[in-house]
């Protein structure tokens, strides 16, 4: 597995003893999910060998010494300065992990009465999963599908790889251009899909994409969408890339974009990164810009591409975004049901980043920063209490 960019920005400023609070509560994040504690122990374990000497401990003192960390003793630092190197770098990386986590123990304590989880029982990040609709109304669930060959239509064969992207090939010459397959995502799912045009598309949670089985069929590659998703478009002058999302078309000829179309937010956005995209036939975007789109017609403004796309690399990005706004982004992940209790104040926004592979209370601590703001968690519910 390779290196996650953000979470080693983040170990960088823990070393540098430079950490915000806002990014000890994402760090806090990546601790919790275990996909990311092989990485995470590797960089300690190097950290470590760095700062210790060459003198080693006998096995007996390497005993004593874990097991004083293990018990939580208080004279346990978070700096990596104790002077010794253990005979097992596998050991090292063990014990720095558990160093580092003494030192992060208290922060997350000291936040707990912000966020209240009924029964102990916290709420885990979303996953990768979909369904995939094969043009003869069959349905697939891709997590509980295995690898390899899932179907054959229309001269085009579907499988699912083994990082469990969905991958379209053409094999043989196809006849049916009205053959339509659909890969939607629930509520705290996320996938990925390559078209037969060689086009990438990433579903976040909670959407919806509607497509030909053989796009090398159709004069226009024409695909639906709702939710967001983000789009990797492969060049093709000769066949223009069309996203149909409610009253917006969308219309590309090869291009990096991202789309939010989701029905209960206020408008249409569309934020391009790479390339150049028209919308509604006259509407022309350039990179690091973003359309609004509702009845009262379209907006364009200059943006961070990046803030609206960090969503595929696991991380949410906020910025100046109103509480409303942030929780449905967490509805949406975390898969839960948003109720606000008490006397509605005004609004603040929040900005920064923090990961969506923590559970859910680890996001609310971020946000319960906010003064007057506190949030309790019971089963799929979730309450802000102002």
């Amino acid at each position: 597995m390779g290196n996650n960019s953000r979470l080693q920005q983040l170990l960088d400023s823990y070393f540098k003893a430079s950490m915000s609070e806002l990014e000890k509560a994402e760090l806090l994040g990546y601790f919790d999910n275990p996909v990311f504690q092989v990485e995470i122990e590797e960089r300690l374990g190097l950290e470590y060998d760095q700062e210790t000497g060459p003198y080693e401990m006998d096995e007996l003192q390497q005993a004593q010494v874990l097991a004083q960390i293990l018990k939580g003793e208080s004279g346990v630092k978070p700096a990596m300065k104790t002077r010794v190197l253990w005979a097992r770098p596998a050991i090292a990386a063990a014990v720095a992990l558990v160093i580092f986590a003494a030192g992060l123990f208290y922060f997350s304590k000291s936040r707990n009465e912000l966020v209240e989880i009924a029964h102990n029982k916290d709420i885990s990040p979303g996953k990768q999963g979909a369904t995939l609709t094969l043009a003869n109304g069959k349905k697939i669930r891709l997590s509980e599908a295995s690898d390899g060959e899932l179907a054959n239509e229309s001269g085009v064969t579907i499988t699912k790889s083994a990082n469990g992207q969905l991958v379209y090939e053409i094999k043989g010459t196809g006849k049916d251009a009205q053959a339509l397959n659909t890969l939607s995502t629930s509520k705290g799912e996320t996938y990925q899909v390559r078209l037969p045009d060689g086009s990438m598309v990433w579903l976040n949670a909670a959407s919806s994409l509607t497509y030909p089985v053989n796009l090398t069929l159709q004069t226009q590659r024409r695909v639906s969408f709702t939710g967001e998703g983000y789009f990797e478009i492969a060049k093709d002058k000769a066949h223009p890339f069309i996203v149909q999302s409610g009253l917006q078309e969308l219309e590309v000829l090869g291009t990096h974009f991202n789309v939010n179309s989701y029905t209960d937010e206020p408008s249409i956005r569309t934020t391009l990164l790479e390339g150049s995209v028209r919308i509604n036939q006259h509407t022309l975007l350039k990179p690091n810009q973003q359309s609004k789109f509702n009845k009262s017609g379209i907006t364009v403004a200059e943006v961070k591409a990046e803030v609206f796309t960090d969503w595929k690399n696991g991380i949410f990005n906020f910025e100046n975004e109103s509480l409303t706004s942030v929780m449905r982004k967490i509805a949406r992940w975390y898969d839960v049901e948003v109720q606000y209790d008490g006397q509605e104040k005004a609004e603040k926004t929040y900005s920064g980043t923090i990961s969506k592979y923590g559970t859910i209370s680890t996001v609310l601590k971020l946000l319960a920063e906010s003064e007057g703001i506190r949030f309790k968690v019971a089963g799929k519910k979730v309450t802000v209490m102002y």
